[in-house]
């Protein structure tokens, strides 16, 4: 399957990398705070380029296409630091509580700053668009709240790790949004979609609480339920159908950051 050959052929390059990193004494708390550095850096680039649009991304005068190219360079390498400061960690045996708890801290920043970044730009632009900041609002709601529900869920159950969006997807969703330059599409998306994984995980919980029977494995159940291709889990095929689909949305949907609020109060 093509999740699985990608994932395996993954794991084995960020092993390599944090086995050299290990070598020069590089710590997992260095990376973290690099990464967070790196995020804080993008986010500037959104703001003075969240605009720049797929139908033109090479016009010569449009300075808003470098800052996204920027931006998403910066997301790269801030994604690089936070998959390999838990690997440096494993490998070296370097892991502590407070790593893990300043690496989740971080987490919750860098979701904010990528969001707060592009709602700065539709906040500067002459008007401001109204709808698109209550949107960028909501889509770091939605982030906070995955991860909230999350963990405030294994406060009380053994797991909650229900729900697509995980953090892997919703970081991958905003790199090909910005190499794509259809950044309202990916604000469109993720003010919406990750609303059912937030709700999905209190549901979850709420069952678990109960006593309630739960299927955390789709393949396990019934098959109305192995229909919606969304519940399963990453290296399988449907995962790969659903995963595709989100991913043409980014790269081919002509959305236009039209401020329908600001329309509709006139």
């Amino acid at each position: 399957m093509i999740g699985k050959a990608v994932g395996a052929g993954f794991v084995a390059a960020r092993d390599f990398v944090a086995r050299g990193l290990l070598r020069l004494g590089v710590t997992p708390n260095m990376l973290t705070l690099t990464g967070m550095a790196f995020t804080a850096a993008a986010a500037v680039c959104y703001a003075l380029g969240a605009g720049s649009r797929f139908a033109n991304p090479w016009g010569p005068d449009d300075w808003a296409n470098g800052y996204l190219l920027l931006a998403g360079a910066l997301l790269i390498l801030a994604s690089a630091c936070d998959m390999l400061d838990g690997a440096v960690a494993r490998l070296g045996n370097r892991g502590t509580v407070f790593g893990a708890f300043l690496d989740s801290t971080l987490d919750r920043y860098s979701d904010f700053a990528v969001y707060a970044g592009i709602a700065a730009h539709y906040a500067l632009v002459e008007p401001a668009n109204v709808t698109f900041i209550l949107l960028c609002m909501l889509a770091f709601f939605n982030a906070f709240m995955i991860s909230y529900a999350r963990a405030r869920a294994e406060d009380l159950i053994a797991r909650c790790r229900v729900g697509y969006w995980q953090r892997g997807e919703r970081s991958a969703a905003i790199l090909i949004a910005t190499f794509s330059f259809n950044i309202p599409a990916l604000v469109v998306q993720q003010a919406l979609s990750p609303l059912f994984t937030a709700l999905r995980r209190i549901l979850y919980t709420k069952r678990v609480i109960e006593g309630k029977r739960v299927i955390e494995d789709v393949r396990e159940g019934p098959w109305w339920l192995k229909i919606r291709l969304w519940r399963w889990p990453r290296m399988t095929v449907p995962y790969d159908v659903i995963t595709g689909l989100n991913i043409a949305w980014l790269i081919f949907a002509p959305l236009p950051a039209t401020d329908v609020l600001r329309l509709w109060m006139k």
